[in-house]
């Protein structure tokens, strides 16, 4: 039978390596402690906007550094939504990086905008220095991507934000307990996205995503978005959406939550120790660090010479060397009716050429990370 579906296939690659980027059976080994909340749920029928739901709302506003959190039901879903939430209307101008996940310009797109890319800065993010002659009279908002849980430079995109009049919509699904200057991302603009696939820090049991704000009309207005525009079983202020986050992915957003910090530190630490053995390999370049920011390591990215080879020869060895991601948005087979060409940002294109990115979760081993620096050595030499 013909399927469109290539993920099952894809699982099964992935569980040949014998270091691999997957780490969701390690990170679920206490299921039955889950699957025992997951029965309270089975008794209550709560299964929509349950009070599981309420209870991680609230963690996560504290987490994040908000007034308002709210449960989506992906982290695609909390970028569609918030730009529903501002009013994107056709023809309305969203500014952002071409260097990204698809949910990002499709959220624009399907919104209803259209996305205007500017090029990155030598870190993978947008460049603010190049917002502003970007700017038209259409320009309705700027979406930084917080590139692998790396915060933008937040004060200088605020700047042009506050001058312009235009909203700021945080794209940190890569994000969770990453900071710029110790404030949390999601808490600078009009909303920040964020996203709890399966393989983010936070991760469920599928789709789950959230959306934060500071702004209490807005709040407002995603709240009604998310579930239909209902504000009683019976009457419907606006028509909406249905997507809301599911109690029992809050029941496993829960359940983690009570690790992030662990999941975090550790996170960082392998990134560190990765950092320390990767500079003195002149071939790969390893991204500056700034002590301001916070970064949360969604996935470790450095940039490589000959990266299709080294990926291959480590791939031989069974490590799971990945790359995210060799096109750019804006040479996407989706992109070409905004005339764009190869050329147009040779920063991201450049990144996409020859960034790759190796493990760095939690339950990934010190030996483990020698292991693999020392493959990158030996392809090398």
């Amino acid at each position: 039978m013909e399927t469109y579906n290539y993920l099952p296939d894809q699982y099964k690659e992935t569980n040949t390596h014998q270091i691999n980027h997957n780490y969701l059976k390690e990170q679920f080994d206490d299921y039955p402690e889950i699957l025992n909340k997951i029965a309270k749920l089975v008794h209550n029928c709560d299964y929509t906007l349950g009070q599981e739901v309420d209870i991680f709302e609230e963690r996560f506003k504290d987490c994040a550094g908000s007034r308002y959190a709210l449960g989506v039901g992906s982290g695609t879903g909390a970028l569609f939504l918030s730009m529903k939430a501002i009013d994107l209307k056709e023809g309305d101008e969203v500014i952002t990086t071409p260097y990204t996940f698809f949910a990002t310009i499709g959220s624009i797109v399907t919104a209803g905008g259209r996305p205007v890319f500017i090029d990155c800065k030598e870190d993978y993010n947008i460049d603010p220095s190049k917002i502003e002659r970007a700017i038209t009279p259409k320009t309705k908002a700027i979406l930084p991507v917080h590139w692998s849980g790396h915060p933008c430079d937040m004060d200088e995109i605020m700047a042009i934000a506050n001058k312009h009049k235009l909203h700021v919509i945080e794209d940190a699904c890569h994000g969770i307990k990453a900071t710029y200057k110790g404030k949390g991302l999601g808490s600078f603009g009009t909303t920040g996205c964020f996203s709890m696939h399966p393989l983010k820090n936070l991760n469920v049991w599928g789709d789950g995503g959230v959306v934060t704000t500071n702004d209490e009309k807005i709040y407002k207005k995603l709240s009604l978005l998310r579930n239909h525009g209902l504000i009683n079983r019976n009457e419907c202020e606006i028509f909406g959406y249905n997507c809301r986050l599911d109690t029992l992915q809050a029941i496993v957003a829960n359940h983690l939550m009570d690790k992030i910090d662990h999941i975090t530190n550790k996170r960082i630490e392998n990134a560190h120790y990765f950092d320390k053995q990767l500079r003195e390999i002149e071939e790969i370049t390893v991204p500056s660090r700034d002590p301001l920011k916070k970064s949360v390591y969604h996935i470790y990215c450095v940039r490589a010479q000959k990266r299709d080879q080294l990926q291959q020869y480590l791939l031989k060895h069974t490590i799971d060397a990945k790359v995210h991601y060799p096109i750019p948005m804006h040479l996407q087979p989706a992109a070409k009716k905004y005339n764009y060409k190869k050329g147009d940002f040779p920063v991201a294109e450049s990144i996409c050429d020859s960034v790759i990115s190796f493990p760095v979760h939690e339950f990934i081993t010190k030996n483990q990370i020698d292991t693999i620096c020392g493959k990158i050595r030996e392809f090398y030499k």
